[in-house]
């Protein structure tokens, strides 16, 4: 079981691919992602305990340097739907009410979904992760309408005050051609 995870993400590619090496030998931690993103940006995820997580992340950022991480975290107890979501094997049976939070950068939205999931009885569809969208990256969520309202108000808040959020949005009863549309 991850007990953390921790995100580097990163203006460029070559620079991510030393993040990448750099964080791996910081720490006996286990890399989950590392690939390039759109426009141009790269991504380094690894999971682990806390302390070697954390660790990895300080080295990963000062590899990087500061004028090429674009924003970074270390979640503990990250909740179990972010990694399905994540990796997209969350079913879609029924949408009952959905909710979307649109940030300018991966690690802000992985960040906005486990705030989510953990404010409110709800089910995570999906985190798309900047991959043909201008380096952003979308969370959505379903559930009872007072669920996802206040899933998304809390992933939204928590990161507002980076200054990547870009929009969010509820909507009670989203009509099913939008449903197929989306998932």
């Amino acid at each position: 079981m991850k007990q953390a995870i921790g995100l580097v993400e990163l203006t460029n590619i070559t620079r991510g691919i030393l993040v990448a090496d750099t964080m791996l030998k910081a720490a006996n931690v286990e890399l989950l992602l590392a690939q390039p993103l759109c426009p141009g940006k790269y991504v380094v995820m690894v999971s682990g305990d806390v302390g070697a997580v954390q660790s990895a992340v300080r080295s990963g950022k000062s590899a990087g340097g500061a004028e090429n991480v674009v924003d970074e975290f270390v979640l503990s107890n990250i909740h179990p739907d972010v990694f399905q979501a994540l990796s997209g094997c969350t079913e879609v049976k029924q949408i009952k009410s959905l909710g979307v939070i649109e940030s300018y950068s991966v690690a802000s939205a992985i960040v906005a979904a486990d705030t989510a999931a953990k404010a409110a009885a709800v089910q995570i569809l999906e985190v798309r992760l900047a991959r043909g969208m201008g380096g952003k990256a979308v969370v959505s969520v379903t559930g009872e309408i007072g669920a996802v309202t206040a899933a998304v108000r809390a992933g939204s808040n928590a990161i507002a005050h980076t200054g990547f959020l870009v929009d969010q949005l509820v909507i009670a009863a989203p009509h099913q051609g939008l449903h197929q549309a989306l998932f």
